[in-house]
C-alpha cells in the first residue's frame, strides 16, 4: 500500500432498506462492482457484512457505497456502516412496499441526524412504483428525510438508472464539505492481515486529513499506530481528506487489537467518556415525550455498547452511562437501541461528555434545566459558565472550539467565577492576617486550597481580576498590597528595645537568652525580619539589617590582609559573631579572602 499523491475528491452514501429489496443489485448496476465480499453472501442472495463500491460522476467526483445488510439479524452490522456516513439512498422495492427493516433503517438514519438522501424504488419493471412511493413518503413524514429526492428505476432493464445519476450527482454537490484541519477520529468497520503488509483497517474518515507517515492512537489512551500505506477507493495515495472511505496499513498493531468499533484518534486531542448527557430525540412512530427503558444499546460511529438511562426528570434529557468509555464531543449523534424489542426508539446529541455528578436530591431536575439553557452549538463562554474552570486541552476534547495558546498554563476560568474568587481571596488574607499578624499573607499554595482551585495558574488568574487589586504575589507568597505589618506592639517594642542596644554596640549580637527575656522567639524574629527591623547573619547571630554594610567600613581601616582576631577586636564583638558575619561580607562582595587566613575589604 504505497503511492503519490491527493485522493480525488470523494462522498460516501450508506444503503438502507429492507433485506431484498435489491440494495446491492443497485450498487452493481451503479459501479459495475460487486460489493457482497463473502462467498455465504452471494450464495444467499443477502448482504450479511458491510459490502463497499464505487462509482466516478461526469465532474470527477468519487461516490463511495457503503452497502449495508438489510436482514434484522444483522442490523448491528448496517449501523456500524451508516454510522460515519452523511448521506444516504433509501431504497425500497415497488413490489413489496414499506416493510419492517425499512423502518428499522429509518430509525436509525433519523437517530443520526441524517437529512440528505434519495429515495429509491426499486423493481419497477416488476410492478408499478406509484403505491410503494407513496408508502414510502409516508413513512418518511415527520423524520430528516421527508422530501427528499425519489426515483423509480429497475436495475434490470435500466430505466430510470440516468435519472438516479444525475439525482447522486445533486446530492453530491449540496453535502456540506468537512473540515479538513479537524481532529481525526476513524470508526474502524473491518480489520484484517495482507501478506508483507501487516494490518489493514478500513473506514470512513469523516473530517480531518491522514498521510502517509501519520500516527494515530488506538482510543484516546492506546498504544500509537504508524500509517505506513493508505488506499482510496482501490487507489494507493499519499493523504486523504474527509469525506472519504480510506484503508490504512497500520504499523504498530495487531489485528485483533483494532476489531470493528475501535476508535483511531489523532494523538492526544481526544478523552474517553462513560457518562454522558444527551438531548433524546423520539425516532419516527415514538411517543413524545420519549420515556426510555433503563437498559439498552447505545450506537456510535461502528461501535456498540451496553448502556444504561437515567431520564433526567420531566425532561427531553437523559444522562446515560456506558459500560465501554468512547471518544465523544458535544454534537455526536447516537442510537438506542431496545434489545429487546430491536427497535430505535430514540436518537441522542452528546450536550456535555463530562457532566458532574448527581449526587443531591432535586439534581436531576436541576440539571435538566441547566442543559435546556445551552446553546444551540459548543461555546467556551458557556461551558466555563457552567463549569467555573477548565483546561483548554479538555474543552477541545470535548469540541469545544478554544483558540491555541488560550488562558493561563492551558488554563480557562469564567470571569464572573475568577471575580467571586477575587472577592473571597481578599478576605482570606484579611482575616489570616488578623489570626495572625507576625507572617502576614498567606503561601499560594494556600491561597489555591482555600478556593478549591486545581491549579496554581488559576490562582494567577484570580490574581489578575481587578476585584484582587488589594493583593500582590511576590515568591510564593499572597498578600495585602502597601500593608504596613501588622506587628504586635509588644514584639514591636521589643525590637525598638534591641535595636537601641545595637546602635550602641551594633555587632554585639544578643544571646539567646537575651532574646528569650524580650520575648522574641523564632517567629518574632522572623516577622522583624520581614518589616526590615533586623536580620539574622547567622544561624541565631541577630544585627540590624546595616550592620554588614557598617562593618565593612570598619573593616577598611585595618591593614590588609586581616585576621579574624583583628576584625574581632576591631568591631568589639565576639568570635560567636565575628565568623558568620565574615562570610555573609564575603557572600554580599564586600571582603575577599587572602591566604589561608587572611581577609581584604573589596
Amino acid at each position: 500500500m504505497t503511492g503519490n499523491g491527493q485522493a480525488p475528491p470523494a462522498v460516501v452514501i450508506a444503503t438502507a432498506g429492507h433485506v431484498d429489496h435489491g440494495k446491492s443489485t443497485l450498487v452493481r448496476a451503479l459501479t459495475g462492482t460487486e460489493p457482497d465480499r463473502w462467498d455465504e453472501e452471494r450464495r444467499r442472495g443477502l448482504t450479511i457484512d458491510l459490502g463497499f463500491a464505487s462509482m466516478t460522476l461526469d465532474d470527477g467526483v468519487t461516490v463511495a457505497f457503503v452497502d449495508v445488510p438489510g436482514h434484522r439479524r444483522f442490523v448491528a452490522n448496517m449501523l456500524a456502516g451508516v454510522g460515519p456516513v452523511p448521506a444516504a439512498l433509501f431504497v425500497v422495492a415497488a413490489d413489496d412496499g414499506w416493510m419492517p427493516q425499512s423502518q428499522e433503517h429509518l430509525e436509525a438514519l433519523a437517530a443520526l441526524g441524517v437529512d440528505r438522501g434519495i429515495l429509491v424504488i426499486t423493481r419497477s419493471d416488476l410492478m408499478d412504483p406509484d403505491l410503494a412511493l407513496a408508502e414510502a413518503r409516508d413513512a418518511l413524514d415527520g423524520t430528516p428525510l421527508a422530501g427528499i429526492p425519489a426515483v423509480a428505476v429497475s436495475a434490470m432493464t435500466g430505466a430510470g438508472m440516468d435519472g438516479l445519476r444525475s439525482a447522486i450527482t445533486d446530492l453530491a454537490g449540496g453535502l456540506t464539505r468537512p473540515d479538513p484541519d479537524a481532529d481525526v477520529r476513524l470508526w474502524v468497520d473491518r480489520s484484517f492481515t495482507i501478506g508483507g503488509a501487516g494490518t489493514v483497517v478500513t473506514g470512513t474518515l469523516g473530517d480531518g486529513t491522514l498521510r502517509v507517515g501519520d500516527t494515530l492512537t488506538v482510543g484516546a489512551h492506546g498504544q500509537r499506530v504508524t500509517l505506513r500505506g493508505l488506499q482510496s477507493l482501490g487507489r494507493d495515495t499519499r493523504s486523504v481528506t474527509g469525506t472519504v472511505r480510506v484503508a490504512l496499513n497500520a504499523r504498530g498493531v495487531a489485528v485483533d487489537e483494532v476489531p470493528r468499533g475501535t476508535a483511531l484518534l489523532t494523538p492526544g486531542r481526544w478523552r474517553e467518556t462513560s457518562v454522558v448527557d444527551v438531548c433524546l430525540e423520539p425516532g419516527p412512530g415514538t411517543p413524545k415525550p420519549v420515556r426510555l427503558p433503563e437498559h439498552m444499546t447505545v450506537h456510535v460511529g461502528s461501535a456498540s455498547t451496553p448502556v444504561r438511562v437515567r431520564m433526567l426528570a420531566d425532561s427531553p434529557f437523559a444522562r446515560l452511562t456506558l459500560d465501554v468509555p468512547q471518544p465523544l464531543r458535544v454534537g455526536d449523534r447516537l442510537i438506542l437501541r431496545d434489545p429487546g424489542t430491536h427497535r430505535i426508539p430514540a436518537g441522542a446529541a452528546v450536550l456535555d461528555p463530562s457532566p458532574p455528578p448527581l449526587t443531591r436530591r432535586g439534581a436531576a431536575r436541576r440539571r435538566a434545566e441547566t442543559l435546556a439553557g445551552l446553546p444551540d452549538g459548543p461555546d467556551a463562554g458557556s461551558e466555563l459558565r457552567r463549569r467555573g474552570w477548565a483546561r483548554a486541552d479538555d474543552l477541545r476534547a470535548w469540541g469545544v472550539p478554544v483558540s491555541e495558546g488560550a488562558g493561563r498554563g492551558g488554563w480557562l476560568i469564567d470571569d464572573a467565577v475568577a471575580d467571586a474568587l477575587a472577592a473571597r481571596l481578599v478576605t482570606f488574607v484579611h482575616e489570616e492576617d488578623r489570626r495572625d499578624p507576625l507572617e502576614p499573607g498567606v503561601p499560594a499554595e494556600a491561597a489555591r486550597h482555600a478556593l478549591a482551585l486545581p491549579d496554581a495558574h488559576l490562582v494567577d488568574a484570580v490574581l489578575a481580576r481587578p476585584a484582587a487589586s488589594a493583593l500582590r504575589s511576590t515568591a510564593g507568597r499572597i498578600t495585602l498590597a502597601g500593608a504596613a505589618g501588622g506587628l504586635p506592639e509588644a514584639v514591636r517594642a521589643a525590637a525598638d528595645e534591641l535595636r537601641g542596644r545595637l546602635h550602641r554596640n551594633p555587632f554585639v549580637a544578643p544571646t539567646a537568652g537575651e532574646l528569650d527575656d524580650l520575648g522574641l522567639g523564632r517567629r518574632q524574629l522572623a516577622a522583624c525580619a520581614r518589616e526590615g527591623l533586623l536580620a539574622e547573619v547567622g544561624p541565631g547571630v541577630w544585627l540590624t539589617p546595616g550592620a554588614p554594610e557598617k562593618a565593612a567600613s570598619a573593616l577598611r581601616e585595618l591593614p590588609a590582609p586581616f585576621t579574624p582576631s583583628q576584625a574581632r577586636a576591631r568591631l568589639g564583638t565576639s568570635r560567636r559573631v565575628m565568623m558568620p558575619l565574615l562570610e555573609l561580607l564575603a557572600r554580599r562582595g564586600l571582603t575577599r579572602r587572602v591566604g589561608d587566613d587572611g581577609h581584604e575589604v573589596v
